[in-house]
């Protein structure tokens, strides 16, 4: 996922090694735990869908990571992260038990702003399954009792070329009229923000939080960095973040409206790849390791081309479809490793 990078406090600034990765993405080239039977279930609670719908609207977004403790007398605890970002959510899919918040960056530089997409939350009520993150880039399908699902809402995220990215079960609670969902804690890639600069761990388990709050949501997050071995999971350090969502327009909103309205059929081709796999190869595997950016490029190269008039739709999912077969490992290939 597209994130900001390290260095003093700037709310609302893009910081320049940021910007310029943006600009090369965008400019040279820049689904889904389905639920159970609905006729075998309730449906899920209002309060619970309100929520999550709540969550879409024009946002400045702060992000503040703080690692806290060290498990590695080695290891002294890196300084903290903060950063920021003008974000557009818009409910891309709204059915009784499944909802998908889409998010896209609005970003610039000397006068000029680019819509860049961003992640993808889907939740999905009392689901089938969810996929777990393994390391080394690779995903994998575990179908769900329904007894644990029951009564729960999962949260599948992906990453900004629709790949997966982490998916875990949870509770959205209410009290004296607060809303939160707290998730089950699950494994996942290591974000942008160290995935392009260490090699010390190979990924996070975290906990998640989401919340409504006066001025918009908040994303919490409870993170423990891992090394992966054939040992099991070793900690490295523990580290905390918190994401704020304020409700924001003095921004240029349309940029963002105008690149989904120009590419959203694409990208539910790109879905519909993706969920293919998720479904009926039960792993995926990608053929880069660490963070997959030639991969992000092309999807969202496909993306502009279709944007700009280049291509036609029918030969941006073409293109998309053959960078799916180039970045991904198939299921047999799989089974060997």
């Amino acid at each position: 996922m597209i994130e900001t990078t390290t260095g003093a406090r700037r709310p609302l600034v893009l910081a320049a090694g940021l910007l310029a990765t943006v600009l090369l993405v965008t400019l040279g080239g820049c689904a889904s735990g389905g639920p159970r039977s609905a006729e075998a279930t309730a449906p899920p609670p209002a309060a619970d869908r309100e929520a999550i719908l709540a969550m879409a609207g024009d946002y400045a977004v702060t992000f503040d990571f703080e690692e806290t403790v060290s498990f590695d007398t080695a290891y002294e605890p890196a300084e903290p992260y903060h950063s920021g970002a003008f974000e557009v959510v818009r409910v891309i899919r709204d059915e009784p038990r499944v909802i998908e918040l889409q998010h896209i960056l609005v970003v610039g530089a000397d006068g000029k702003q680019l819509p860049v997409k961003h992640w993808r939350q889907k939740w999905v009520y009392e689901p089938a399954y969810v996929f777990d993150y393994l390391g080394d880039n690779r995903w994998r399908r575990r179908d769900l009792d329904p007894a644990e699902a029951a009564g729960r809402w999962a949260q599948f995220v992906y990453q900004v070329d629709d790949s997966p990215r982490y998916a875990a079960l949870g509770d959205w609670r209410h009290d004296r009229g607060t809303a939160a969902w707290t998730s089950e804690p699950a494994l996942r890639p290591l974000p942008r923000r160290d995935a392009t600069k260490r090699d010390d761990y190979d990924a996070i388990r975290a906990v998640n939080r989401h919340a409504l709050t006066p001025e918009g949501w908040v994303h919490e997050q409870d993170n423990t960095k891992l090394r992966l071995g054939e040992a099991g999971p070793a900690p490295l350090v523990r580290e905390v973040g918190v994401n704020r969502y304020a409700h924001h327009s003095d921004f240029a909103v349309a940029i963002a409206e105008d690149y989904w309205r120009d590419t959203a059929a694409y990208w539910d081709a790109v879905r519909e790849l993706w969920t293919r796999l998720e479904q009926e190869q039960g792993e995926i595997g990608l053929t880069l390791e660490g963070e997959p950016e030639a991969m992000y490029a092309d999807f969202l190269g496909h993306a502009d081309a279709l944007a700009s008039g280049e291509r036609t739709l029918d030969g941006a999912v073409a293109d998309a479809r053959e960078t799916l077969r180039r970045y991904t490992v198939d299921s047999t290939a799989l089974a060997r490793r």
